[in-house]
């Protein structure tokens, strides 16, 4: 969404008091002028007071300018950020196996956002470019405090979370009823019906964030000089990078929270409390969408008060002077009617559509977009799956390595093009090089991968019986076992079973308040032969207990992988407003994001969740055989699908990018004057 605010020239009002002064138009320029000549030029009507109507308190006069504006834009944008793409990413796989999705559904609800985005951002860049831009953000936040509620609303109308039934499932004997064992119509739950709310949440959402980077960031480049114009930017950027941050942290610590904050007791003793260590355990994930319905709230105050344009804004926009170079499409554009009504949307649209320098740029951020979007919202699963760590710890590493990198990137990159006074072709060529280096940092899914532990009836049969991807074995054949119980144990032989009846477990002892399992006749005798004496139990609950140790170096590599992802991010910003007609630079900024959603945003959670979902090796199953959420996934496969998918899309990023070096023409070194432009109908794409 980097740049999206920029003002839109092309379809400027008529208005003489927000005209800019233009080094290829000095005629025109001089319009711009005469408008605020003389010793005394009356205000811009428009520039009023802050306040709702007559009523203008003193006080509120005080942040009626655009520092004031700066810190109700930054934190609206912190909030958007924090719910977006915090609470939601972290919330995914709690959500998952809460209404019981599969990934490519889940990946569905996190593209909903980008769809209703990318359906609504012409309309309202050219809609609000006229309008009255604060009161578009107060909209905003509206709609982004009742998408998080709406969000919210599956936890209070589907009931209290039920873990399970029978969790215990020991080993049954032959003669003893088993009433669960039957599929039965109440066990055919809806609770896959609540993805729709999801959906309804997140594209409203996407309506409340869509004036907040298109007409939020044209506010600010409207109400400040130019030289001021990319630190107040910057500063606003910013803060929407901290809301992510601070929506993995906070997620994280909720999802430590009970999802129905009090843990039910059972009076059945074959029923056990659930830990966080335990499977079935799922956090309060909707906490903070509650929180930020009121907090967003709160901001339509100070967004409803700020007037048309912030008082100073007339004069700041005459001293403005445009230096983009000649373009043949200038010649339509600049004339003065162009783009004051919608009839000559289609015009300027084609002429973007057929520069190829700027297409190219589009679709190589588009890829890009496409692989940034799918790790933000699977990379918490990923580490978890792979490295066996919590859902709360894989959250807030997933923050940790994404966050503060993509912070990070962009402001390098940001310094190093305005360092060097980089021209449009030696941006492109700088992006190709960041571009490779994370294409080689990919490589690291290739050796800091980590196989699966050992599962009996998945990953390796029952002491030699049985066979593979089948729970069923000789020594539980009697058991009577459901395998709509996940409740798995770990064998002292160093085997992750099914659950307890799995592993033909018939008793259980506590011993410190631990539970451990006995008279297994799955569980094999301990590797371990010379500690054999110290085993006093058969098996423990919860998963074995991972030997991989690659966790640090995958987090080391992906971490300078995602800075040098986003180095690209800021220049390809830069690139796409220099490679463009002056009046054309903000619509060319929206013709980017409809593409990098259609191309990027959308499909990459649900190829990331397909990928994922296609990795998967033992399914939930209940007992009318529905499949739900995913167990067990297969480390190596899941690794492979993701670099897969991450290589290529680098690689078409770099392939049109280089397409846009050797397309993209310099313009001439002349001084463009009004009577030779139309000699230059097509020399140049900057």
């Amino acid at each position: 969404m980097k740049g999206c605010g920029i003002v839109n020239p092309a379809f400027e009002g008529p208005s003489p008091n927000l005209g800019r002064r233009s080094l290829a138009d000095p005629a025109r320029a001089g319009v711009g002028a005469a408008a605020f000549a003389g010793p005394g030029p009356d205000p811009d009507p428009e520039e009023g007071p802050c306040g709702w109507g007559p009523f203008a308190p003193r006080a509120l006069q005080f942040c009626n300018n655009s520092e004031g504006y700066l810190a109700a834009y930054s934190l609206l944008a912190i909030f958007q950020g924090l719910v977006v793409n915090g609470l939601i990413n972290i919330s995914i796989s709690t959500i998952e196996k809460r209404y019981e999705l599969n990934s490519s559904l889940t990946g569905l609800i996190s593209a909903s956002y980008d769809i209703a985005f990318c359906v609504l951002s012409l309309f309202v860049s050219y809609s609000g470019e006229r309008g009255h831009k604060p009161r578009w953000l107060a909209f905003s936040a509206f709609m982004l405090g009742l998408g998080s509620l709406v969000f919210s609303l599956p936890h209070f109308t589907s009931g209290k979370y039920q873990y399970g039934g029978k969790l215990e499932d020991m080993c049954q004997t032959a003669e003893t009823s088993f009433a669960n064992a039957t599929c039965s119509a109440s066990t055919n739950s809806s609770l896959h019906n609540y993805l729709y709310v999801f959906i309804l949440g997140q594209l409203l959402l996407g309506v409340g964030g869509t004036p907040l980077y298109t007409l939020g960031t044209a506010f600010i480049d409207d109400s400040v000089p130019k030289h001021k114009s990319s630190l107040y930017i910057g500063i606003g950027y910013a803060m929407s990078l901290l809301g992510p941050a601070i929506g993995y942290v906070l997620g994280g610590q909720l999802l430590k929270v009970y999802i129905d904050i009090q843990i039910p007791e059972r009076q059945d003793t074959n029923y056990t409390m659930v830990d966080q260590d335990d499977p079935r355990w799922l956090g309060a994930w909707w906490i903070g969408f509650i929180a930020c319905f009121f907090a967003i709230c709160l901001l339509i105050i100070p967004f409803s008060c700020f007037p048309k344009h912030l008082p100073g804004t007339a004069k700041i926009q005459a001293e403005k002077i445009s230096e983009t170079h000649d373009d043949g499409s200038q010649i339509l554009v600049q004339t003065n009617n162009f783009g004051q009504s919608f009839k000559d949307f289609p015009m300027a649209l084609l002429i973007l559509l057929r520069n190829p320098v700027l297409m190219s740029l589009i679709i190589a951020s588009s890829t890009e977009a496409l692989v940034a979007t799918g790790f933000a919202t699977f990379l918490p699963k990923f580490i978890e799956n792979q490295f066996g760590e919590s859902t709360s710890f894989s959250a807030a590493l997933g923050g940790i390595a994404l966050v503060p990198a993509a912070a990070l990137g962009q402001v390098i990159s940001g310094v190093l093009v305005s360092k060097f006074k980089m021209s449009c072709k030696g941006i492109i060529k700088f992006m190709i090089s960041t571009c490779s280096v994370a294409l080689m940092l990919n490589t690291v899914f290739l050796f800091a991968k980590c196989g699966n532990e050992p599962f009996a009836g998945v990953s390796e049969t029952y002491n030699g019986t049985g066979t593979l991807y089948n729970l069923t074995a000789p020594c539980n054949a009697n058991c009577r076992c459901l395998r709509s119980i996940y409740y798995p144990i770990c064998g002292r032989d160093e085997v992750q079973y099914f659950s307890p009846c799995f592993a033909g477990c018939t008793s259980y002892l506590f011993n410190n308040t631990k539970k451990m399992y006995h008279n297994c006749s799955c569980i094999g005798k301990p590797k371990r032969e010379e500690g054999s004496e110290d085993f006093l139990y058969e098996a423990v609950p919860g998963k074995c207990p991972t030997k991989c140790t690659f966790l640090p170096l995958f987090l080391a590599f992906f971490f300078f992988a995602v800075v040098f992802t986003f180095m690209a991010v800021t220049p390809t910003t830069v690139a796409i407003l220099r490679c463009v007609p002056d009046k054309q630079r903000s619509f060319a900024l929206g013709v980017q994001l409809v593409f990098m959603r259609l191309l990027g945003t959308i499909p990459g959670p649900v190829l990331f969740g397909v990928a994922i979902d296609n990795s998967c090796i033992l399914w939930d199953i209940n007992e009318c055989g529905t499949k739900g959420a995913c167990w067990v996934y297969d480390n190596e496969r899941m690794a492979y699908l993701l670099m897969g998918i991450s290589a290529a899309c680098k690689i078409i990023t770099i392939i049109f990018l280089v397409m846009a070096v050797y397309s993209y023409k310099p313009p001439p070194l002349t001084k463009a004057l009004p009577q030779k432009t139309s000699e230059k109908t097509s020399a140049i794409h900057t």
